[in-house]
């Protein structure tokens, strides 16, 4: 039998799940000659120039260009320079399959790109004598690509700013790390683009992605800083001016590999499908773990992308990004894509690479933790019994929580908007949402109404009330019954009422007759549609 949701084909059809870093793009920069100030120590203590301009660093950029001129002609480098539009990573791919050494550069590309450099103005004093003036601005300097292909990080390339203070961009990719360290130990492996689609070990392969950390990162850089030209001479760099790496775009990604294409195709649909408001602010914080309030920047959207016929779904937050695509047609990547890391409290140098890829990592699983929930809420008969009745517990007593009654079923769509939350929910944020559901005044709905609700939610175990605080969260249990209720009534009992026109009066056929045959065709065709999986 084929699946139908997303709970049952991650539960059923995942053959090998993996946790890793994907694409990293770093910035190197020398932290004392990022500011005016710092350059002009640097032109007077390490140049000897008196008087600071950006002339003063000119040399330096010439000898630079000079040495990657001969560099080139040295190693028999090809420098290609890139027109407007072109994809470089074409360029790169047709390098890369004529290339056969173990480890070596494959060209150097020259592109002018915007940077942000120093620049000198004309200044003059209160008697009008003329002085110069550094300050920050932006050009159109060359910059050179070196793309490289590492024995331990396999294709990746470094770029270097020609103009002072010589901004340089490392770009790796964690997977193709992964897949040569699988090599070197002899582990058979089938790749996926740039992931796995299969491996002989999957324990060690995850043992492999954890491997991958700041230290590997920062020493594939020194490697490389050491053979290809330097724009800063030993002397300086002896001084102190040395680059440091910083993060500026981190993928982290969670491949999930399935059994047959049609299952992965049929995820990926069911996701979109069922979740196209996971870019509310109120879901948003779900899953990133963070509140979102009125002063929060950035838009919450969810986007739907449709590339080669496969869709992905994107959801926002500040400057990072979730999606959701297929890879390859056989695995469904959740991958988050960090942009600026102080949107979460955390430094952009590399050595916060750890504290990044926990959050990371916590929010893929915590967003297919979230579609999952949503999607096995089937209850047993027991448990739907149980909350037909009064319970009682520790001497209090609470009500039943009848299927149907309309406070209940408003108690039960306001708890799907508080699933998961980090820090849970206060009496007046659910009593707002429940009097809106029910068509009254918040006024109206008195906090001692719903101190009775919260009660009873809790004696049924759907709420748990957070230690030395008045705040509660929704249990596991109470996620699958909130989602219960509200599918069960949304998807199919509404739907199936609606569809037939009322019965004429000489009708032969009975009303009871015509009720059972409209429950079983409701129930044969509705209840995949209604996401309601048995476990």
């Amino acid at each position: 039998m084929v699946a139908r949701n997303v709970a049952e084909l991650v539960r059923d059809h995942v053959i090998l799940e993996l946790e890793s870093i994907d694409r990293m793009y770093l910035n190197g920069y020398v932290p004392g000659v990022q500011t005016p100030g710092g350059m002009i120590r640097f032109v007077k203590g390490q140049l000897g120039m008196p008087m600071p301009s950006t002339a003063a660093v000119s040399g330096m950029r010439e000898a630079f260009v000079r040495a990657i001129d001969a560099f080139a002609e040295r190693e028999g480098a090809p420098v290609v320079e890139f027109t407007k539009g072109q994809r470089k990573d074409d360029v790169a791919q047709e390098h890369l399959a004529r290339f056969h050494d173990r480890e070596g550069v494959l060209f150097i590309g020259k592109a002018q790109e915007k940077s942000n450099v120093f620049r000198t103005a004309k200044r003059r004093t209160s008697t009008g004598k003329a002085y110069p003036w550094i300050y920050r601005g932006t050009a159109m300097p060359n910059h050179y690509y070196f793309y490289l292909f590492d024995e331990d990080f396999g294709p990746m390339f470094i770029k270097f700013c020609s103009y002072f203070p010589y901004a340089v961009r490392l770009c790796i990719n964690g997977h193709e790390w992964v897949q040569r360290q699988l090599a070197k130990e002899g582990i058979p492996f089938k790749r996926l683009d740039n992931g796995i689609a299969w491996c002989d070990n999957p324990e060690r392969l995850q043992q492999l992605c954890n491997e991958l950390d700041e230290t590997k990162i920062e020493a594939v850089f020194r490697k490389w800083l050491a053979r290809l030209p330097h724009p800063w001479a030993p002397e300086h760099r002896a001084a102190g001016y040395r680059y440091q790496l910083s993060m500026l775009q981190v993928e982290l990604a969670l491949t999930q590999v399935l059994d047959r294409p049609l299952a992965a195709r049929q995820l990926v649909e069911e996701i979109i499908r069922d979740h196209l408001d996971l870019g509310r602010p109120s879901n948003v914080q779900l899953i990133f773990g963070r509140r979102v309030t009125r002063k929060t920047p950035g838009s919450f959207r969810t986007r739907v992308v449709t590339e080669d016929v496969l869709p992905s779904l994107n959801v926002y937050y500040k400057h990072a990004r979730i999606k959701q695509y297929l890879k390859l047609g056989r695995a469904l990547r959740t991958e988050i894509v960090i942009n600026d890391t102080n949107d979460f409290g955390i430094g952009r140098r590399l050595c916060n690479l750890p504290a990044l890829r926990q959050l990371g990592f916590q929010a893929n699983r915590r967003l297919l933790s979230v579609e999952t929930l949503s999607h096995d809420c089937f209850l047993g008969d027991e448990v739907f019994a149980a909350l037909s009745k009064p319970v009682a517990c520790d001497g209090q007593r609470g009500a039943a929580l009848r299927y149907g009654d309309p406070r209940v079923m408003a108690l039960m769509s306001a708890l799907c908007l508080f699933l998961n939350l980090p820090d849970g929910f206060r009496n007046h944020e659910l009593r707002a949402h429940v009097a809106h559901l029910l068509g009254l005044d918040p006024a109206t709905y008195k906090p001692g109404r719903m101190t009775y609700d919260l009660r009873r939610l809790r004696l049924h175990g759907l709420i748990a009330r957070i230690p030395r605080s008045n705040r509660y969260q929704v249990t596991r249990l109470g996620v699958r019954v909130a989602a219960f209720y509200t599918k069960l009534y949304a998807r199919l009992l509404r739907p199936a009422l609606a569809e037939d026109p009322p019965l004429p009066r000489n009708s032969k056929i009975s009303h009871t007759s015509k009720g059972l045959q409209t429950l079983e065709r409701a129930v044969a065709l509705m209840l995949q549609e209604a996401c309601l999986c048995q476990t």
